[in-house]
């Protein structure tokens, strides 16, 4: 199991939500994006240290971003990236958590 994934993706929606909020000044861009992010490095925090709940964390940040991306998904090549990989965490950290369960 590892957190490089959860680091990649909290560090990408970070500056995915500031980026949006400085194009168009969204607020909803900069506080989705800094919200799912922290969710994602705590959640990495959490899988490095070996704390609790670190799969469980990983895995609902992907489903936030997941679920919140898919409406959006044919409306750009962002949204797009946001929703593939947003499912491919998912099916990791699922995976991963799964594994672990039994």
């Amino acid at each position: 199991m590892s957190a490089y994934p959860a680091f990649i993706m909290g560090t990408l929606c970070i500056v995915g939500g500031i980026t949006g909020f400085a194009r168009t000044r969204s607020i909803p861009s900069l506080v989705a994006g800094v919200g799912v992010g922290a969710l994602y490095l705590w959640s990495a925090d959490s899988l490095r240290k070996g704390t609790a709940n670190g799969l469980e964390a990983a895995l609902g940040a992907s489903a936030i971003l997941f679920l919140s991306s898919v409406p959006r998904a044919a409306k750009g090549p962002v949204p797009a990236v946001l929703t593939a990989t947003s499912a491919v965490s998912a099916y990791y950290y699922g995976k991963t958590l799964y594994a672990v369960r039994q």
